[in-house]
């Protein structure tokens, strides 16, 4: 009788056992698969910040997985043979949710790795560079984390705030960049009833409003001048950019914003101060502060009606371009994903065009997703392609040598950005490289 019942329990619980284990080995050979193609592919090295874990001190919850607002349309993180790893990092933006989520203190972010270094500009504490008079705050300096960009803009603007000079005929402040860390440093030079513009080449939110449509961005309170502490924990791009934009209104601080608006260069004026040069103008002030991304400003292409509204360089939400005639203008991984996704939401007709004769920079998901969309007929491919002239309702290429004008009411350039690391260095702000450290 007593082997009996042992083995009315201990049947079931063998079964449960052996489901468990074979679900674990299914998914720890997912996960060997993904790593083993991205590494195969040479995508191994991560872009920007991203996550390294400690295996020694990994317990292999999975928590850092399901934190991770890239899952499941992109495999960042996976467990293979019970421990966290990064499996996808090129597809890591350094959101930093897993270190938070991780409970057993596992995970330290990082900029670069051993055999690519990530350059990194020298600070004081004040967050001042090696040019006395340019500060830098946020992503840039190193900080990728929303809620400490927001803290670093208002403490780099407090810092200011206390040292600077009565400038008479010039501005206290010009502000490079309206995303987190530039936002937040315009709240505190309003509070400071400072002299100050803040120029951003896009819109409010700066790297923020280029993330995936309703993506966690922000995982713990900050504190922030003119509102106090923003106290929720948890929220999409979306939700963070509606207060943003009501913080913006009723704090009076939008007459201080220039969007829009690109930052060319940066030169000392001979009297202390600086002349900040714009795609607008120019503007006179003692002090600066860059609190721009990692990203870079956009490449462009340099022709004809390339000024033209219907020409953007970021792919936001694809259904905002059902019906219509788009063309997405590159040969990487984003030019590829954008032309994809827009071809499977409805477009009227989507054409991809590349100079190069193959999509060799791009992953091999992205090219067979390319191939696929093609066959089917929802996608045009141009390769050995070039934009001549961008007009209204058309635009004129160059195709193997002959001219083809193709009728268009969107036209999105993917083709990589200038680096801000080159702008330090015009500027003259000194720069360490970081191999795989914080």
């Amino acid at each position: 009788m007593g082997n009996s019942l042992l083995l009315v329990y201990a049947v079931p619980l063998f079964g449960i056992w052996a489901w468990y284990l074979g679900r674990r080995s299914r998914r720890d050979q997912r996960n060997a698969a993904v790593l083993a193609r991205v590494t195969a592919s040479g995508l191994a090295e991560p872009a920007s910040l991203h996550p390294v874990i400690d295996q020694s001190k990994c317990i292999g919850c999975g928590s850092c997985v399901k934190a991770c607002p890239e899952q499941p349309e992109h495999h960042v993180l996976g467990l293979i043979g019970g421990k966290a790893q990064l499996i996808g990092a090129s597809d890591c933006i350094g959101h930093g949710a897993c270190r938070v989520a991780c409970p057993a203190d596992a995970i330290t972010l990082v900029f670069g790795t051993e055999r690519r270094g990530v350059e990194i500009p020298l600070l004081s504490p004040n967050f001042e560079t090696s040019v006395p008079g340019i500060f830098i705050a946020g992503e840039l300096g190193g900080m990728g984390l929303i809620r400490n960009a927001l803290a670093q803009g208002r403490q780099a603007v407090d810092g200011i705030q206390k040292r600077r000079p009565k400038a008479r005929d010039k501005l206290d402040l010009v502000i490079v960049g309206a995303g987190p860390a530039g936002f937040s440093a315009s709240l505190s030079a309003k509070s400071h009833g400072m002299k100050f513009v803040t120029v951003e080449q896009e819109s409010l939110g700066g790297c923020v409003f280029q993330y995936p449509r309703a993506k966690l961005v922000m995982t713990a309170p900050a504190e922030i001048a003119l509102v106090g502490k923003v106290r929720f924990t948890q929220t999409s791009k979306e939700e963070l950019l509606e207060f943003w934009t009501g913080v913006e209104r009723k704090t009076g601080v939008s007459t201080h914003m220039r969007y829009r608006e690109r930052v060319d260069s940066i030169d000392a004026d001979g009297a202390g101060g600086f002349v900040v040069r714009t795609s607008k103008g120019e503007y006179r002030t003692a002090s600066v502060l860059l609190a721009i991304g990692r990203r870079g400003t956009p490449r462009k292409l340099d022709v004809p009606g390339e000024d033209l509204p219907k020409v953007v360089y970021r792919l936001l939400d694809p259904e905002q371009y059902a019906r219509q005639n788009v063309l997405v203008v590159g040969g990487g991984d984003s030019a590829l994903e954008a032309a994809v996704t827009i071809a499977e939401s409805g477009s009227r007709s989507v054409t991809l065009s590349y100079r190069g004769d193959a999509f060799a920079r791009a992953k091999p998901r992205n090219r067979e997703r390319v191939a696929a969309a093609e066959k089917a007929g929802r996608l045009r491919v141009l390769l050995q392609s070039n934009v001549r002239r961008i007009e209204a309702a058309t635009v004129l290429m160059e195709h193997a040598g002959r001219e083809l004008e193709i009728p268009n009411d969107v036209v999105i350039v993917s083709a990589g950005g200038i680096l801000p690391s080159e702008f330090l260095h015009k500027t003259g702000v000194d720069v360490e490289m970081k191999y795989g450290t914080a």
